[in-house]
């Protein structure tokens, strides 16, 4: 199934040419392909029908009626046989044959166009619907593109490359620096951090030694490590996080049901009104065959749902443009429609309320030290080192003048030691700077306690000079503090105001980020509730629940660990520039450019649509309503009633254009 598009239009005539490209074409994209023809043979016929030529004329809107109308007949006819069910596909077919059968009969060859129109509208409806349901493959795809095809596994002393699946548990795998973890693991040997913000959330990679389990689809930072396989490749983490997309998007929304089962009924009605119509009047009021005949055809043709149809698409379809311009983009109609009726939104926190990015924060110097100095001295041994947090460091001080470090020595989960300005220098946790140091300032303490309680990380620098000749503990001064952090989006306050004040009912964060980092981070931008320390599937979990209470809920996020979330979530809105390909995917809606105020007005433009849809509702069926009775007492012709028809479909399409201002 496949995207309707501009660029496959052009592409069509293209493709003809080259009859390999059109077989592919024709198997990848079989209801495009439907309505594409469809819509070249109505209009070739209505030519052919303005020019005289009736031969012609008779010969290509009937293959515009087989082609385009096929897939909604064979739908219509499956359901009827076996669900025994009448559907809207097999309604609409049996409008548009009557319209021919009358054209044919009395002469009027304008109602064989009207018959094709009708068919033209659901070829390209079918396409649409094809593209939405080859969503979920995609989605998979790109989730499966996140781990290697290979590992390096160790035998009998020697390294060898195998294909994932042939990964038994108990085999010890090699992963050099900087490559992605093939699958779960139990760490055996090495030393390294791990960036899983993607599977997790952690806005900071994790440092991970012997006995830490690593998982499947993250990247190791600057160590080597070697790995034990605890649990089949099958049942890793991200395998998981696959199979959770994959149920959560294959199940059908209650709203989704409701339509099914109104639009079947609404066909019953019609089929069998019409069947009435076509057999009862002669028996109960006289009526000649002919005439009974000419009024249930033309009731199949007024009652029709086109300007019922045409009351929703159009409207949605102005939404989304409208909502291309703010920078939303809304993937399908549908979920502009349920952004509206969102009553509870879970947000991820990192790359969401956040930036996604560490930097320095704050800088606190010691006694006789200046900021400046502090930031100086520490970006000269940070520049040597891979890890993040010396990264920020040394973009924090790319305006200030320093010299890279000599005898630089990392001290795994401790920090860094090195030469600079021909003095001894210690970078690192508190722990690390005490092995150096008699006593940390007590004032210094506290401003570092109270960074940590608001989700910094604190670095101490202390410094010494390298011939002096005092003892390892004597000698050494503390020259300050460097907190680093994760920023806060400047417009995630303000957003949330105003949520609530559009009546949002519950707003949350949900994270695989520590409790303490998450609650600093809710605490500062209004959000009460936090669900911190996640998997994907606990993400999921919290989801299910809160539909459970509030039925539609949003979930914003930007990793391949929201994936899940994403996808179970009423609504599933990703961040554009942040978000994973996977995310995206998964998303319903994106935020092109990562402004968390567009979700409010998301919600306005939903909330827009969804009055515009119900006036849309009230004239399309007061029209049906109006024609129907109009029919049956003989007041409208067979010309006028195509004439209301076509004339409400076209006014609730003007209507729905409204959203585009």
């Amino acid at each position: 199934m496949s995207r309707f598009s501009v660029r496959e239009t052009l592409q069509f005539p293209i493709l003809m040419l080259y009859p390999q490209r059109l077989s592919q074409f024709t198997k990848e994209h079989p209801d495009t392909l439907a309505a594409l023809v469809c819509g070249l043979l109505l209009f070739l016929g209505w030519l052919a029908l303005h020019l005289g030529a009736l031969g012609w004329a008779f010969l290509l809107l009937p293959a515009a009626y087989v082609i385009g109308g096929y897939e909604s007949a064979r739908e219509g006819l499956t359901t009827l046989f076996q669900e025994k069910e009448l559907d809207v596909d097999l309604l609409m077919i049996v409008a548009a044959l009557g319209a021919a059968s009358l054209g044919l009969w009395r002469g009027e060859y304008h109602l064989i166009i009207d018959g094709a129109i009708l068919i033209l509208i659901f070829a390209i409806s079918g396409a649409l619907e094809g593209y939405a349901i080859g969503r979920t493959a995609k989605s998979i795809r790109s989730l499966m593109s996140m781990t290697p095809d290979t590992a390096t596994v160790l035998r009998q002393g020697e390294e060898e490359v195998i294909p994932i699946n042939q990964l038994q548990v108990g085999d010890e795998i090699i992963v050099k620096p900087g490559e992605l973890i093939p699958t779960d693991g139990i760490i055996v040997s090495g030393y390294s951090t791990i960036n899983q913000a993607a599977i997790t959330g952690e806005s900071l990679p994790v440092e991970k030694t012997v006995g830490a389990e690593v998982f499947a689809g993250t990247i190791n930072g600057y160590g080597a490590l070697k790995l034990k396989v605890h649990k089949p490749a099958a049942s890793s983490l991200i395998q998981r996080v696959i199979r959770l997309v994959e149920q959560a998007q294959t199940e059908a929304p209650p709203s989704q049901e409701f339509i099914e089962r109104l639009e079947r009924g609404y066909a019953r009605v019609i089929v069998v009104a019409g069947i009435l119509l076509a057999t009862l009047p002669p028996f109960l009021w006289g009526w000649d065959w002919e005439t009974t005949i000419y009024r249930a055809l033309t009731f199949l043709v007024v009652a029709s749902p086109c300007a019922l149809m045409a009351a929703i698409m159009p409207t949605l379809l102005s939404g989304i443009a409208n909502g291309a311009r703010q920078g939303v983009l809304f993937k399908n109609g549908a979920q502009l429609e349920k952004i509206g009726k969102v009553r509870a939104i879970a947000f991820d926190k990192t790359g969401t309320l956040t930036i996604g990015q560490v930097k320095v924060c704050q800088v606190i110097a010691h006694g006789e030290y200046s900021q400046a100095n502090v930031l100086k001295i520490a970006a000269a041994l940070e520049s040597n080192s891979e890890h993040p947090i010396g990264k920020a460091i040394v973009q924090a001080a790319t305006d200030i003048d320093w010299v890279r470090a000599d005898e630089v020595q990392a001290i795994p989960g401790k920090g860094i030691v090195g030469i600079a300005e021909d003095q001894k220098v210690i970078v690192g946790n508190a722990a690390f700077v005490l092995e150096y140091v008699q006593q940390l300032p007590t004032a210094l303490q506290a401003s570092a306690q109270s960074l940590e309680k608001e989700g910094n990380t604190v670095v101490w620098v202390a410094v010494k000079s390298s011939d002096s000749p005092q003892a390892a503990r004597e000698g050494f001064s503390v020259m300050g503090v460097i907190a680093i952090a994760d920023m806060v989006r400047p417009e995630a306050v303000a957003t949330m105001k105003r949520l609530r004040k559009l009546g949002v009912e519950q707003i949350v964060m949900i994270t695989g980020d520590n409790q303490r980092t998450a609650d600093s981070v809710a605490q500062a931008v209004g959000i009460d509730q936090v669900y911190a320390e996640l998997l994907p599937e606990d993400k999921l979990d919290v989801i299910r629940s809160l539909q459970q209470k509030y039925q539609t809920v949003a979930m914003v996020g930007d990793g391949i660990n929201d994936a899940p979330a994403l996808a179970q979530a009423s609504v599933g809105i990703a961040m554009g520039v942040a978000g994973s390909d996977v995310a995206l995917e998964t998303a319903d809606i994106v935020l092109m450019a990562d402004r968390l105020a567009k979700i409010a007005s998301a919600i306005e433009l939903g909330r827009r649509s969804q009055t515009i849809v119900k006036q849309n509702i009230v004239v399309a069926l007061s029209f049906i309503a109006l024609l129907l009775v109009g029919n049956f007492f003989g007041n409208v012709n067979l010309p006028l009633g195509v004439i209301g028809h076509e004339g409400s479909t076209v006014l609730v399409t003007l209507s729905g254009l409204r959203l585009l201002k």
